[in-house]
């Protein structure tokens, strides 16, 4: 497969076009054999065995021969499908100077994954289709006071009945919701409303942004969200948040039951472990939105629509510098309560987690680990589906979804 490289990298026209600012050699280690990549604007020159001791590339990427035939499958399995995850389950290692790496981290990426066998494109349900062309969905902006202090916020928002609040992820904003703001299987039961956090998409900075960083906190994360219900004058709504928007759910849950109806989390837990150095999210010497879309891009599930997928990875580079780092404060670090979520109380707001298959972050296991700790919460892991279920495959979230939300309204 190692040798194969050059010829099924060179012949991906959109790798080599995101590559053609990259002329180096690197090293790739194959279980106990090494090979020189050289690399020419984004094509590959050559492959060959390592050498002599002293030869190597700009960075190495090492892995047992098991993990890369598993990396190179048609399919593969979770955290085999991509560099990122590999390293963060331990199965692969990268040295030397990862600032290269980092800057084109999207091409690297692709051009590890060349040699993957060819799979015919799983049949996934679609989305609903919209009739006339325009979308349902109408946007508008607001002041939102947070103690004391002004925030211009986009929000829009579709359908009539049970307020439906969405939640998006770090690093990126309301648009991961427009799938479900165009259905009405939802929207003919449920007003489904979608905002930009502050920092985010169309939402101002604060007057003064340019003075401070930018950090979520669990406080100010919860802050937000109740000023945002208590401003739209919504009783009692159900809250879905996805990622970091899944994790403040549960803690709303806790600490504010009473002010929802229910709580939906997306690839939500109680406890996280960081995998990656989130220092490169915010340099001046690498491109932000491009490494926040390299970062992210393994957690779209192998299977998911390549329409789809990319849309997801655009959101993530429109990003507003340091704030997906800023964002990763709360999910990676001042978000952890898993010595108190056994105290939500399901009976008061139920608890729905629904955590995707290739999720490598909030994994399958952190989410059953949260569900045992919510006494009479529901789980449901999402076959075929990766962190971003309402954006990279809304028609296969769509029927993981509907029984959810029809439960509630029941």
């Amino acid at each position: 497969m190692i040798e194969n490289l050059a010829e099924a990298a060179n012949a991906d026209a959109h790798l080599v076009h995101a590559g053609a600012n990259v002329s180096m050699d690197i090293l790739v280690g194959v279980g106990n054999d090494e090979y020189i990549v050289a690399i020419d604007e984004g094509c590959v020159a050559s492959v060959r065995p390592r050498a002599v001791a002293l030869e190597s590339g700009v960075f190495a990427v090492r892995a047992a021969a098991d993990v890369w035939e598993e990396h190179w499958r048609a399919m593969p399995k979770r955290d085999y499908h991509d560099l990122f995850s590999m390293i963060s389950a331990g199965l692969a290692r990268v040295d030397g100077d990862l600032r290269p790496l980092m800057q084109n981290l999207l091409y690297f990426k692709g051009l590890l994954e060349a040699p993957r066998a060819k799979a015919e494109a799983p049949e996934h349900p679609a989305p609903p289709a919209v009739g006339d062309g325009f979308e349902p969905m109408l946007g508008r902006y607001f002041t939102l006071d947070v103690e004391g202090r002004d925030h211009r916020i986009y929000v829009e928002e579709a359908g009539q009945g049970i307020p439906l609040v969405c939640l998006h992820t770090a690093g990126s904003d309301g648009r991961q919701f427009r799938h479900l703001m165009c259905d009405p299987a939802i929207t003919d039961h449920y007003r489904v409303i979608a905002f930009d956090m502050p920092w985010h998409g169309k939402s101002n900075p604060p007057a003064g942004w340019q003075e401070e960083t930018y950090q979520l906190t669990t406080d100010g994360y919860k802050k937000t969200i109740r000023a945002f219900c208590a401003a739209m004058e919504l009783d009692r709504p159900v809250i879905m948040g996805c990622s970091m928007g899944g994790r403040v759910v549960l803690h709303l849950a806790l600490d504010h039951a009473e002010e929802f109806r229910a709580v939906i989390a997306l690839e939500g837990a109680d406890r996280l472990t960081p995998y990656y150095d989130t220092g490169w999210l915010n340099r001046p010497d690498v491109h932000g939105g491009r490494v926040c879309a390299g970062f992210v891009s393994g957690q779209v599930a192998p299977q998911s629509p390549d329409e789809y997928r990319w849309e997801t990875l655009w959101h993530y580079m429109q990003s507003g510098p340091g704030i997906f780092g800023g964002d990763l404060y709360f999910y990676w670090q001042d978000g952890h309560f898993d010595d108190r979520s056994h105290q939500i109380d399901t009976g008061k707001c139920p608890v729905y987690l629904l955590s995707g298959e290739y999720d490598s972050s909030c994994t399958p296991e952190r989410s059953e680990a949260t569900h045992a700790r919510i006494k009479g919460s529901k789980l449901n892991v999402m076959q075929g589906i990766g962190h971003f279920p309402m954006s990279e495959n809304p028609g296969l979230f769509r029927t993981h979804i509907l029984p959810v939300l029809d439960e509630i309204r029941g």
